[in-house]
């Protein structure tokens, strides 16, 4: 070979060399559904850090959405299977935290536990029925996902975004469609993060001045007894009733034992802290990441979206106006606004309620009074997730 020809077949190899790197780039693999994602994750990364909306369930959600979404990065593999042939090393990180989805809600759900009081529900039990009113969203959005022809088990995994309860939501999903988890985990967590969005127009619209400024008597104390005996026969009755909502009722119940049995302080402070934290952060990141822009963008995730805002919307209005009717029936001693936490959005339903209520008087304390519904709304979404579970998770 000629010293011109090594020269020309030198100069052929850098050229493919650098066509290689080329098709290599995320830019020559771009294309306009990565575009329409990476935008989204811009606005929720807006909203959580300008405008202050949930920034600890929005943050990760946004920025998982954001990498699984760079082309060719290989930082999230949807539908990956481990085998002999395939293994773990070979995976993208969140990949292997998407994996731990059947896990991650139960621990979550003990995290909440472990910073929640039930004191003012057991306090006050007349808050169930708010927290089971606020559960209608999850069969309206049901029924209508079945008219618009999804599937039985779809149309529950969906409706449960409407107690805008996202470890719920990703619990039942993953065991009857897994399919669909990307965009029910989406809506679910978007929406519990827009809450300060969402309830006030709705809460607005269905009460008068006079009702929002309703001021409640307080609370009578709840003993340690109350307290500790609270979860041990939550725990025993709903798992007789419905032993599918061991995984979610009975780990909730474990965190708040750890709280407030008197003995356990440093595991309720470990789950409460650094074990929820890590576990919003592995959560929060798979479930922005399963986002990816040709899963994402399609007619059934449009439904999706829209089937849980009207849920949600619904939920709250459930809330709302059963707690109008308790208020007529108590004779003026319940403000209605509190019917909006029975969401299972905690603590964010709770201080929306607090919130609007101290805009119509600003002497005015719901917050305590709000958590009542807040937390039967908890355990109302996971024992209906749960009779879904036992109604369609054998299909």
């Amino acid at each position: 070979m000629s010293f011109k020809e090594k020269e020309r077949h030198n100069m052929g190899a850098i050229l493919d060399s650098f066509v290689n790197l080329w098709h290599d780039t995320g830019i020559a693999n771009f294309n306009y559904q990565n575009g329409i994602m990476i935008i989204v994750s811009f606005i929720f990364l807006y909203l959580a850090i300008r405008r202050g909306f949930e920034p600890l369930l929005l943050v990760p959600i946004a920025f998982g959405m954001l990498l699984s979404n760079l082309p060719v990065s290989g930082i999230f593999i949807e539908h990956f299977e481990l085998t002999s042939s395939n293994q773990l090393s070979d995976a993208g990180v969140l990949t292997v935290f998407y994996l731990m989805k059947p896990i991650l809600p139960s621990l979550i759900f003990l995290g909440v536990g472990s910073m929640t009081d039930f004191g003012p529900l057991i306090a006050n039990p007349k808050s169930l029925i708010m927290g089971a009113a606020a559960q209608f969203g999850i069969f309206f959005a049901f029924f209508a996902a079945i008219a618009l022809g999804f599937n039985a088990q779809e149309a529950a995994s969906i409706g449960i975004i409407g107690g805008a309860d996202g470890p719920t939501a990703i619990y039942l999903t993953s065991k009857l469609a897994d399919h669909l988890l990307g965009p029910i985990a989406v809506a679910a967590y978007s929406y519990m993060a827009l809450v300060p969005v969402i309830q006030p127009p709705i809460m607005k619209a269905l009460t008068t001045e006079h009702e929002r400024q309703i001021k409640m008597e307080q609370l009578r104390v709840v003993s340690q007894r109350e307290k500790i005996l609270f979860p041990i026969a939550v725990t025993t009755v709903v798992v007789l009733l419905l032993p599918s909502a061991a995984p979610l009722v009975g780990m909730l119940m474990l965190g708040n034992l750890f709280k407030e049995c008197g003995r356990t302080g440093r595991l309720a402070d470990t789950a409460g802290n650094a074990l929820m934290n890590i576990l919003v952060i592995l959560l929060g990141t798979c479930v922005g990441a399963s986002a990816t822009g040709q899963t994402f963008i399609t007619a059934s995730t449009l439904k999706i979206v829209v089937l849980g805002v009207c849920a949600f919307a619904v939920g709250t209005a459930g809330g709302v106006l059963i707690a109008k009717l308790m208020n007529v029936l108590t004779g003026g001693k319940i403000n209605p606004l509190i019917g909006s936490a029975g969401v299972s959005a905690v603590p964010m339903a709770a201080r929306v309620s607090q919130i609007e209520g101290q805009k119509a008087n600003p002497s005015n304390f719901l917050l305590m009074h709000a958590m009542g519904p807040n937390v039967a709304g908890v355990i109302g979404s996971a024992v209906a997730a749960s009779v879904m579970l036992s109604m369609f998770g054998g299909y």
